[in-house]
């Protein structure tokens, strides 16, 4: 059975100055910005690394802004189980540049979930 490692909100913005905007907002909640590739921050607790917001102007180059974000232990695993159970993949797994591996998949009610797991080199989101 995949374990589930983390499960982090996806909010998505519009431009630099909403990023901005709630990072100063989140900033007065504790958080801090752990990662900006500049179409995407994560913000997080310094003291609970695991409570975490991504702010996302796009999933990634082109894509939908996914509704949550789910990182596992085995993102391979996960991958074939939502296949195996029939699940709408959104995209394909594949290796992104910032040291993710991951896939889209809709859930029963249609929300996209961004399913990854981190390469042991990555940090971030």
């Amino acid at each position: 059975m995949n374990e589930a490692r983390r499960v982090v909100p996806n909010v998505a913005v519009d431009g630099e100055e909403s990023l901005a905007a709630n990072r100063a907002f989140y900033g007065t909640l504790g958080f801090e910005e752990v990662m900006d590739l500049g179409w995407v921050m994560t913000l997080a607790s310094p003291t609970q690394p695991t409570a975490q917001i991504n702010f996302i102007e796009q999933g990634g180059p082109a894509l939908v802004v996914p509704d949550m974000s789910v990182e596992v232990r085995d993102v391979d695993a996960a991958y074939a189980a939502m296949l195996s159970a029939g699940a709408e993949i959104v995209r394909d797994l594949r290796d992104e540049e910032w040291g993710v591996r991951r896939f889209f998949v809709q859930d029963p009610q249609g929300k996209v979930v961004n399913v990854l797991g981190h390469s042991s080199a990555a940090g971030g989101a």
